[in-house]
């Protein structure tokens, strides 16, 4: 019975610390935050694609904790706001940086 104990206490040890090895901190993303992000910037990256006036060879586009960051270089300035309404137009993008200069 003792020894039942012991290891039942380990195993519940061991799945803790597991667990609160998948938490996020204000500077490391969870797992589940980074597949979100992963998805997000898959579909930014898509509506960009999608989006005739844009090159989207051009554009970078990561994100973090719902924060899109585009950056790269476009041919005229209104190619810029036009990235930006792109990426806020995705569902879950919290906020975007646009980092996006002109050629």
């Amino acid at each position: 019975m003792k020894i039942a104990h012991k290891i039942a206490t380990a195993l519940f040890t061991v799945s803790l610390l597991a667990t609160a090895g998948c938490a996020s901190t204000s500077t490391k993303e969870g797992t589940g935050e980074y597949v979100d992000d992963s998805v997000i910037t898959t579909k930014v990256k898509a509506g960009i694609f999608n989006e005739p006036s844009l090159k989207s060879t051009e554009i970078n586009v990561e994100t973090f904790k719902g924060t899109v960051q585009l950056s790269g270089f476009v041919a005229q300035p209104a190619d810029i706001a036009k990235a930006g309404e792109v990426a806020r137009s995705i569902k879950g993008v919290t906020a975007v940086k646009n980092d996006i200069r002109v050629k």
